[in-house]
């Protein structure tokens, strides 16, 4: 296997020698394919839907548009920060950087949670749709073979994700491009049928869904943003990749906003189709019918494509397998990273000789996710479900930590120019800020007992399972800085302000 060595921090001039992954293989098309397929918006949109207009009403359009804003703020950062440092570690390299040591082990941290929490989610949707698609539905109640199922789609994708990104690529080209398909489809068909009357229930276009004055509860609007902030999470792995694509200082960043412009038109054109065919009642096909909540399209595919109705489950479970693939990327490179800079073991950098991918790294990452994905389902169906709730607590920490180093690590040139004060210091912070109060108002809500499936230690099971993955990092952080390797790294000599990182060249 391929080892590195690290440059002495006394070192200057810029490093040439990169960290051997496989340089130029991706372009702007096929990093946004990746950014898109992380975030597996067919599944995302329709698990979400019912439950943001439960909270909001007719308003469901609007929440998806402010959703988005401290995504997009956020993504300026990255951008940023990613044209001056294109490190596949990000936000661990960034904070790092920018804050210290401690603040940069814990947002690398906080990336591989996230990632591993909802690796177990959508590979329970693959192993239930799989069955759902054959049209075995005993098999998909069936928790033992749904479970056996789900690892062996995420043995597999692990296995993809380890021969190499191109391959990764091609599969997500099909994989994306069939759930996008699945999701226009699902639109215009939902457009056709509610103006045909076939549903008695469907109601008429109206501008003002759009429209903040006709919110009636703050709290209600709260909830549905911080539920529907959460399914755009998954475009930063397009900056994950950026050390394997053709242009690593500009081409992650590019990838990563179209990203999040093409997920602002699905998730709005297709609810608000999904709006006038359904309707808002809660009986039949109605949008705050409790039978609809969890997965709003495989309720209504039936109505909508008849006989071609499995062509909706095939887009499910496309969507939950691409993501599973892609969510591995990310969390692989970031641990290769920490361990280039001795922030983890040197095992953790090793690469594969042929498909130059951190294949120790990934393979770690997949066996966390079945140990995970297993033990939550052996302990608790609820637990695996609040353990998804959870996950919002990492991805708003991690992203705030970048935003905030952005502005940090960029806080002597704000004042050359009028776009370095918007991209690298205002959007940013205010990105940071909103995403800061999205992970505080998360954690107090999900204190409630009736915020979760299960409660723990007297207080909503989420809340326990968020703050204390969390938490844990700082034990793991702890045990390595005790020993003698991780010095460097914990004293700000392997990675600081001045290293130069370890980048590909141009």
């Amino acid at each position: 296997m391929t080892k590195h060595t690290l440059p002495n921090a006394t070192e200057t001039g810029h490093i040439h020698v990169g960290k051997g992954l496989n340089e130029g293989a991706l372009g702007v098309v096929g990093s946004t394919i990746i950014g898109l397929a992380s975030t597996a918006p067919l599944y995302s949109l329709a698990a979400t839907l019912g439950y943001v207009i439960l909270a909001v009403g007719a308003q469901a359009p609007l929440v998806f548009i402010v959703a988005c804003i401290p995504m997009v703020f956020a993504a300026f950062a990255y951008q940023e920060l990613n044209r001056e440092m294109p490190d596949c570690g990000t936000t661990f390299v960034w904070g790092t950087k920018a804050f210290g040591p401690v603040t940069g082990w814990i947002g690398g941290w906080a990336v591989a949670v996230a990632s591993i929490m909802v690796l177990a989610n959508v590979g329970e949707i693959t192993g239930k749709y799989f069955w759902l698609l054959l049209g075995n539905q005993e098999f998909a109640d069936n928790r033992a073979i749904v479970i056996g199922t789900s690892v062996v789609f995420m043995a597999i994708m692990t296995f993809i994700s380890t021969i190499g990104v191109q391959i990764g690529e091609r599969l997500q080209m099909v994989l994306v491009g069939l759930q996008i398909v699945a999701m226009v489809l699902f639109g215009v068909l939902a457009l056709v049928h509610a103006a045909d009357g076939s549903n008695a229930g469907s109601v008429a276009f109206d501008w003002n869904w759009f429209n903040p004055a006709q919110l009636t509860s703050w709290s209600g609007f709260m909830e549905a943003v911080l539920l529907a902030l959460f399914i755009y999470w998954g475009w930063d792995t397009c900056l994950a990749l950026n050390e394997e694509t053709k242009n690593p200082r500009k081409t992650p960043g590019r990838a990563a906003l179209s990203s999040i412009v093409v997920l602002i038109v699905l998730y709005v054109g297709v609810s608000v189709a999904v709006m006038m065919f359904a309707g808002f009642g809660d009986t039949g096909f109605g949008l705050t019918n409790e039978a609809n909540l969890d997965d709003v399209f495989t309720v209504l595919g039936g109505a909508l494509f008849g006989p071609w109705g499995w062509f909706l489950l095939l887009g499910v479970l496309l969507s939950a397998a691409s993501s599973t693939q892609t969510t591995i990327l990310p969390t692989a490179r970031g641990t290769l990273s920490m361990a280039v800079y001795r922030a983890l073991p040197a095992k953790f950098a090793e690469l594969h000789p042929k498909f130059k991918t951190p294949w120790f790294s990934t393979t770690v990452m997949g066996i966390a996710a079945i140990i995970y994905y297993v033990g939550m389902s052996l302990l608790s169906e609820d637990m695996l479900a609040d353990s998804l709730t959870s996950m919002g607590l990492a991805v708003a920490l991690y992203y705030a930590i970048t935003s905030f180093a952005c502005v940090w690590y960029f806080r002597d040139t704000l004042r050359d120019s009028a776009r370095n004060l918007w991209m690298r210091g205002i959007l940013p912070a205010l990105g940071g800020l909103l995403l800061g109060y999205a992970f505080v108002q998360s954690a107090i809500d999900m204190i409630s007992v009736d915020y979760s499936y299960t409660v723990l230690f007297g207080v909503g099971g989420a809340f326990v399972i968020g703050v204390g993955a969390i938490l844990i990092g700082f034990v793991f952080m702890g045990l390595w800085w005790l020993r003698p390797s991780s010095r460097p790294f914990f004293r700000g000599e392997s990675l600081n302000r001045e290293t130069e990182v370890l980048v590909p060249d141009e």
